[in-house]
């Protein structure tokens, strides 16, 4: 394909001769700050999005796509419930659970938990706490162990809080006791543990314990009675139009609330963080875009006899602004194209070894991720070369207004 004289001429006026080093110099700082841009950019909006990803896999892996609750607390016939939950077009799985918050207690010391009751044989439709075990089985929650003890299964976290492993035995205190003289007595109760599980979010880690449905329902008055329905649903991205189909079905007093209501607040923020993130570095492209219109104003001043013959000779004052426009051009184009392959390949490594740790306590996850899509790549290509073209556009124009007769007149 043959390309216009003008990208000759333009490729021409980027390779200095010796005299013009200092130009070229200039050209070479451009072309490097807009690479330094493209990749700041491109790496961390990968790391955004992966944030995003991981915590959406992560939060959808330790809990349901949406919950079916009811204004008056809990109800009764929960798995009548779930059955009629199960109707709704969009479900895959329904399983009720008992949830409250607690005290967990071992010879180690103390901390304050939530405890769920789960039905064993529905919840790993729902969730992934089956596979999220390390140790034991989901069914031990229903064995009676050692000393005619419940079963229980406490996150990874929680577990070395307590200082305790399988075959340990913990006490639970759970609100909603008696009445006494001497004020209200919490609930106890003592549990074996029969298994760790290990979510990768350290909240969840660091709080859950897990216990049989039915034995939840006894230590907390509540026999035939749930707290909620979890539900699975085929489209994650549907899930609010499901939540309303479940709440159309069900009536008042229930309620269902799916996973971006849930955690509305952490996505929004994470969205924002990655807006403001894009508009900053956004800013690093355009401080390399000034160095542009530095370098081309340069070559104008150097090229001004050149650009007069140029015109003698027939050039019309288009061709002149286009020449430095694609002069520019070739810069921004150069620079967008180092700093893609270049952020694309630290992004491939970052992905790859995972050598950035994280403390999982503060982040949530252990490792840095990585989660790099076309599109983003896309908008990151697509805003530096406008940006880059933009900046081109005032030391075009004022290569167009030169006088040929005034710049050779003493020639």
């Amino acid at each position: 394909m043959r390309l216009p004289v003008e990208f000759y001429i333009a490729r021409k006026y980027l390779l200095a001769k010796r005299k013009q080093t200092f130009i070229s110099i200039i050209t070479f700082i451009s072309i490097g700050g807009v690479t330094v841009g493209v990749m700041a950019l491109i790496i961390v909006l990968a790391v955004m999005g992966g944030f995003e990803r991981e915590l959406k896999d992560r939060i959808l892996g330790a809990t349901a796509h949406a919950h079916v609750t009811s204004l008056n607390g809990s109800f009764g016939n929960p798995f009548a419930v779930a059955e009629k939950v199960r109707t709704v077009d969009g479900v895959v799985a329904a399983s009720p659970y008992v949830f409250t918050q607690m005290m967990i207690a071992s010879g180690s010391g103390a901390v304050g938990g939530v405890l769920r009751g789960v039905d064993t044989a529905t919840v790993g439709d729902v969730t992934r706490l089956r596979r999220d075990l390390r140790n034991g089985r989901l069914e031990d929650l229903h064995r009676v162990t050692e000393g005619g003890l419940p079963g229980v299964i406490l996150g990874k976290e929680l577990a070395g809080n307590l200082g305790v492993g399988p075959g340990d035995v913990i006490e639970v205190l759970v609100p909603g006791g008696s009445i006494t003289p001497l004020g209200a007595f919490p609930k106890t109760a003592r549990f074996r543990v029969v298994g760790i599980s290990e979510s990768g979010m350290y909240e969840y880690d660091a709080t859950f314990a897990y216990v049989d449905f039915a034995e939840a329902g006894r230590l907390l008055g509540m026999e035939g009675r749930a707290t909620g329905v979890e539900v699975k649903v085929r489209d994650i991205y549907a899930a609010a139009d499901v939540a309303q189909r479940i709440r159309t079905t069900l009536g008042y007093p229930f309620w269902a609330k799916d996973w971006m209501q849930s955690n509305r607040n952490l996505f929004s923020a994470l969205k924002l963080e990655k807006v403001v993130m894009f508009v900053i570095l956004v800013l690093i492209v355009m401080v390399a875009a000034f160095n542009i219109i530095s370098t081309l104003i340069m070559v104008v001043m150097e090229k001004t006899k050149d650009i007069a013959v140029l015109m003698t000779l027939g050039a019309t004052r288009r061709s002149i602004r286009r020449i430095f426009a694609i002069e520019g051009l070739i810069i921004g184009v150069t620079g967008t194209a180092t700093g893609t392959a270049l952020g694309a390949l630290l992004c491939g490594l970052l992905q790859r070894y995972r050598f950035i740790r994280l403390p999982s306590d503060i982040y949530y996850i252990s490792t840095l991720p990585v989660s790099l899509d076309v599109g983003t790549v896309l908008l990151v290509v697509a805003s530096s070369v406008l940006i880059c073209f933009l900046a081109t556009l005032y030391p075009a124009l004022q290569a167009s207004r030169v006088d040929p007769a005034e710049a050779i007149r003493y020639e």
